[in-house]
């Protein structure tokens, strides 16, 4: 069985119930603190890959302060300067983030995981 990993910050009430919903089914998995280790501009992109999502936009907290105050809501920034926003400030990063395999979601709502262990 492939782990799952889980991009978690345990002072966010959705991380929390991710892993309390992982584990309530049997599911120990690996865990990151991506605040006290951030990831790589390549770990990110990949990451991108493994969510499916087109933008990295669409993996931030949008409505972080730090991610109005660099005004990265602007149609003009480009990907690459949202991803250079992301490695430099990982809490602009969206949470909970759950990997298995090559395949990984976004735990909001928390249920959203459970599409990795079925």
């Amino acid at each position: 069985m492939t782990t799952i990993t889980l991009y978690h910050n345990p002072r966010c009430s959705k991380s929390r119930e991710t892993l309390k919903l992982l584990e309530s089914e049997g599911v120990t998995p690996n865990i990151v603190k991506y605040l006290d280790s951030p990831l790589s501009a390549e770990a990110l992109s990949m990451l991108k890959q493994q969510l499916g999502v087109a933008s990295f936009r669409d993996m931030m907290r949008t409505k972080e302060a730090d991610y109005k105050a660099a005004n990265l809501g602007d149609a003009s920034v480009e990907e690459a300067q949202l991803l250079e926003a992301m490695v430099n400030n990982p809490k602009l990063m969206e949470r909970p983030i759950a990997i298995k395999g090559e395949k990984a979601v976004i735990g909001r709502p928390p249920e959203n995981v459970l599409a990795l262990i079925q």
